[in-house]
């Protein structure tokens, strides 16, 4: 009798990610590249208004809290300190600044895919939209030896 638990939807996630992500320029422009995106997205919703950031970020978190709450721990520290340095940019700047870094993160992104030779996840999922951040976090709970 197999006594072993089904793959939780996080583990399933993060597997299919990666099969996108094995080329190591690829992997090392995406934990470059997503947490910019994440921020310059933040800064984009920021400039629209600060609660409509408060919002979305409130939105991500309850999923990342479905997914695995040890992730959406990492999540919530890490946007608060994006969401606490927006708050420190003088308001003109978020904006022009978020947009510039959104589209330089996202041909970073399209190069490491060349790289890789295949294509996004997202493209065959949207919620790899919202996977990409854990999959960075991986790496870093994977050092510091944290599980999730």
């Amino acid at each position: 009798m197999d006594h072993t638990a089904p793959p939780r939807d996080i583990d399933t996630l993060l597997e299919k990610y990666s099969e996108s992500h094995l080329n190591h320029t690829n992997e090392i422009i995406h934990f470059v590249c997503v947490p910019v995106i994440v921020f310059s997205l933040l800064g984009i919703v920021w400039a629209l208004h600060p609660w409509a950031a408060l919002a979305v970020t409130a939105a991500a978190l309850v999923y990342y809290i479905r997914l695995s709450p040890p992730f959406a721990i990492g999540m919530l520290v890490m946007a608060a300190l994006m969401l606490g340095l927006l708050s420190l940019m003088p308001k003109p700047a978020v904006l022009p600044l978020s947009i510039a870094i959104f589209v330089l993160a996202w041909i970073g992104q399209f190069i490491g895919h060349k790289i890789e030779g295949k294509k996004p996840s997202f493209l065959d999922d949207l919620r790899f939209l919202l996977i990409g951040p854990l999959f960075v976090l991986s790496f870093l709970y994977r050092r510091l030896r944290l599980a999730w």
